[in-house]
């Protein structure tokens, strides 16, 4: 078939950037679009296969990098709109080809005579430059570990698995949306949900004069934190911590669960792997499975004992308002209370000085320009990828564009939960684009009124936009090397290290202001925002190494290790958790809900977060020491542009340990990190 010119995805967008124009692109311009986009990627494909010319950079290299324009444009808006707007239209799409996806891309790793290309190219002696020669070995290594030297046989069950965990991974992620909504629990009473502002009722009240506490894809609740009534927050943890646990088909994804990890299982024992795990960790930055064990089981220990004494302490605080036993529902409150009594401050003080668009424009823009020297423009002009979306065009230093930012900040019905960083267009100097990236978070909006965040919320804008500007800022010649393409645990890299400058007493200063009066806020808070610490580490660490190493056991398992019953999922999950020792702290994500692993994605790779923590906290103390000027702990363009060279320019140009040794002098040192989570 030929796509139709009217279709705007026909053609690269006429926008800035190639920025997609959402004004026209109608959900059904995207499944011909998809559908042709497959078809023309593989004719390509194809004439690389059959050149009979000399292998050469400009006859292999070049083309493989320049196909598939129109399927990457369908896919950047299938991707962003399914996650973002979500719902039956998208979900149909999604079922119908994400396992087209996994086939297409079969095809391609599977196909002997592109990799023949390759392996022609290798052997030439050809005067390759380090980022030419390392996209080569990269791909001759992504063909074998796709399984391009299997026999026939093998090769035909590997694209059944590889179908079957597509469907399932996008089941499931399906499950858990429709979870997040179909648990959520409803108060008939306002008197229930005593501790909430005005503001904040407002935003949960329905039509029916009910209220509806939404979910958020974590285990714990934030709201909770503000929930004066103990029994109203034992509903809530109990609708979050069971929903896609049993008792509706349309959520339970306990059987998703056992077959995607038998699935994943035989094909990395088909690929010649002891399991899913040891298959991931090879093309990460950790290089080995029993190397992600040791440092997750070496901070299990310290991360117990800390969190055992913070429920002690926090027991301890409950037991002047009740006699109810403390329970995992009551951290957060108790957390917060004990908080605002040890530092004299609490969400609730501090989130007249969170203003949403404050916290953007006068807090992540800013940190940024003084950094990079980036400025950020409004294009209302221009239509985002949502309704509520707000789209930016992003200057380098000396005023050229590099790009375009765009961000929906807001939670809908259908939504994906969580928060994360999507690309449209990937910064590529063969292609001659700059990026197009976006950032989706899930705030609870306001019937009206201004949006005040939590601190946590404020973490979250700055953590995404650390991975914008690893899309944006980067400088790298191979499309598929572009910014964020890099490992998984090391990914987590620059949007980790962007958290530090929320606590910088001059970004404080300058995005945390009264919403009504523009009063600036006190100084004792900005004293003690900085100052905290590990106050609260015991729980954080525990439950994230909770779901950390659930990720990990599910995916140690041979085939036949898997259970075999939907009943013992939970027993499982209850096993690991008791071996650790960590069985004090709810994990962040229950097997049933933990879309990260199940999803897709971050499968045996949820350990991202601490491996690129050690990087992180590393970094961070550099800035703090070694490259401030006159106390503004590292917030200066010279320290950012040593970053931003060695670092966030690179993308996958180069082995990421690489970047990281050039840019500290030497390699990562885990002290920092330690320090930081009070586990030393």
């Amino acid at each position: 078939m030929s796509l139709s010119a009217e279709n705007p995805l026909a053609q690269p967008s006429s926008l800035p950037y190639g920025m997609p124009d959402f004004s026209a692109i109608r959900i059904e311009h995207i499944a011909p679009a998809i559908t042709e986009g497959f078809a023309e990627q593989r004719a390509e494909w194809e004439k690389i296969a059959t050149d009979t010319s000399p292998a050469t950079v400009e006859s292999v290299l070049e083309p493989v990098e320049a196909s598939g324009q129109l399927l990457e444009r369908a896919l950047g808006v299938l991707f962003s709109q399914a996650s973002s707007i979500g719902g039956d239209a998208f979900d149909a799409l999604e079922e119908e080809f994400f396992p087209q996806l996994s086939s297409h891309q079969d095809a391609f790793y599977l196909d002997k005579r592109i990799y023949a290309r390759l392996e022609e190219l290798a052997d030439s002696g050809a005067d390759l430059d380090l980022e030419t020669s390392w996209l080569l070995n990269t791909y001759l290594k992504r063909f074998r570990r796709h399984g391009v030297e299997l026999e026939a046989a093998d090769q035909d069950r590997l694209r059944e698995l590889n179908s079957q965990i597509a469907k399932l991974q996008t089941a499931f992620g399906q499950k858990v949306v429709k979870a997040i909504q179909s648990h959520a629990p409803t108060f008939s009473d306002a008197a229930e949900l005593a501790g909430l502002s005005e503001a904040e009722l407002a935003a949960l009240k329905q039509d029916d004069g009910s209220y509806k506490v939404s979910l958020v894809s974590t285990t714990q609740q934030p709201i909770a934190a503000s929930l004066d009534n103990p029994e109203t927050r034992a509903r809530i943890f109990e609708a979050s911590a069971t929903r896609n646990w049993g008792g509706d088909a349309e959520t339970d994804t306990r059987q998703v669960v056992l077959d995607l990890a038998r699935a994943r299982a035989e094909r990395a024992q088909l690929l010649g792997y002891a399991h899913h795990a040891d298959y991931y960790a090879e093309d990460a930055a950790a290089g080995r499975s029993d190397a992600i064990m040791e440092r997750l089981t070496a901070m299990a220990a310290p991360a117990a004992r800390n969190a055992k004494a913070e429920a002690a302490e926090l027991a301890e605080l409950m037991a002047r308002d009740t006699d109810r036993a403390f329970a995992p529902s009551d951290w957060s409150y108790y957390s917060e209370k004990l908080r605002a009594e040890k530092f004299n401050l609490d969400d609730a003080a501090l989130k007249p000085y969170l203003l949403l668009d404050n916290v953007i424009d006068k807090g992540v823009f800013f940190a940024a320009n003084k950094l990079y020297g980036l400025t950020f423009t409004p294009r209302e002009d221009i239509t985002g990828h949502t309704p509520d979306a707000k789209v930016w065009e992003v200057f380098d230093r000396d005023g050229s564009g590099i790009g375009m930012f765009s961000a929906d900040y807001y939670a809908r019905d259908g939504k994906r939960g969580g928060a994360w960083m999507s690309g449209f267009v990937s910064q590529s100097e063969l292609l001659d684009n700059c990026a197009v990236v976006t950032n989706d978070l899930n705030v609870k909006k306001p019937k009206e009124g201004p949006t005040l965040l939590t601190w946590d919320e404020v973490r979250t804008c700055f953590h995404e936009f650390g991975h914008a500007l690893h899309g944006l800022l980067s400088k790298v010649h191979w499309p598929s090397q572009s910014g964020t393409s890099v490992p998984a645990d090391f990914v987590e890299y620059p949007s980790q290290l962007n958290e530090m400058w929320m606590v910088n007493p001059h970004v404080i200063a300058n995005f945390a202001r009264h919403y009504e009066t523009g009063e600036q806020i006190p100084a004792e808070y900005i004293e003690t925002l900085t100052s905290m610490g590990a106050y609260g580490e015991g729980f954080g660490t525990s439950e994230y190494l909770g779901a950390a190493l659930l990720d990990q056991a599910w995916h140690r398992l041979s085939p036949d290790e898997v259970p075999t019953s939907v009943e013992d999922v939970a027993a499982f999950e209850e096993r690991v958790l008791s071996e650790f020792g960590i069985d004090v702290v709810p994990p962040r994500y229950r097997t049933a809900f933990f879309n990260h692993t199940f999803g897709g994605g971050y499968d045996a790779g949820y350990y991202s977060y601490v491996w690129a923590e050690v990087l992180d906290a590393d970094t961070d103390e550099w800035f703090r020491t070694e490259a401030d000027k006159d106390g503004d702990g590292g917030l200066n363009a010279e320290a950012g542009e040593q970053l931003r060279r060695e670092v966030l320019s690179r993308g996958y140009s180069r082995d990421p340990r690489e970047s990281f040794l050039a840019f500290r002098g030497r390699d990562p040192e885990v002290g920092p990190l330690m320090t930081r989570r009070g586990l030393n």
